[in-house]
């Protein structure tokens, strides 16, 4: 999509600096953290949302993204969180897929409801 800033970023049309990248997909910090680690991990290719037929080698190189996320920003052992929202009702605000990986202080401390 022309006018997609994830598919922008995704495919370098727009300079971030990547925490991981493979063949399927990126991993960038938030520009608006809600926690001390917010990282968006996004698939290269554009898909609406989670239910959008995504190939099974995005979802798994969204899997190996957040791994290798967790590792890399030391959240890997206190724990993590990831999230994906789904249309604009459940707080999706860039249509394109993506899942949030939330870490560095604990659920009780703020970093979101349970």
């Amino acid at each position: 999509m022309s006018d997609c800033i994830f598919c922008k970023i995704a495919n370098g049309e727009i300079p971030s600096e990547f925490l991981y990248e493979d063949d399927n997909v990126v991993a960038f910090n938030d520009l608006n953290p809600q926690a001390p680690v917010h990282v968006l991990v996004v698939p290269k290719a554009h898909h609406d949302n989670f239910v959008d037929d995504v190939p099974a080698e995005t979802l798994l190189s969204m899997e190996r993204a957040v791994r290798a996320v967790a590792e890399r920003t030391g959240v890997a052992e206190s724990g993590f969180r990831c999230i994906m929202n789904t249309g604009a009702a459940a707080g999706q605000t860039v249509m394109h897929l993506h899942m949030h990986v939330l870490g560095g202080r604990g659920l009780g401390e703020g970093l979101l409801p349970a």
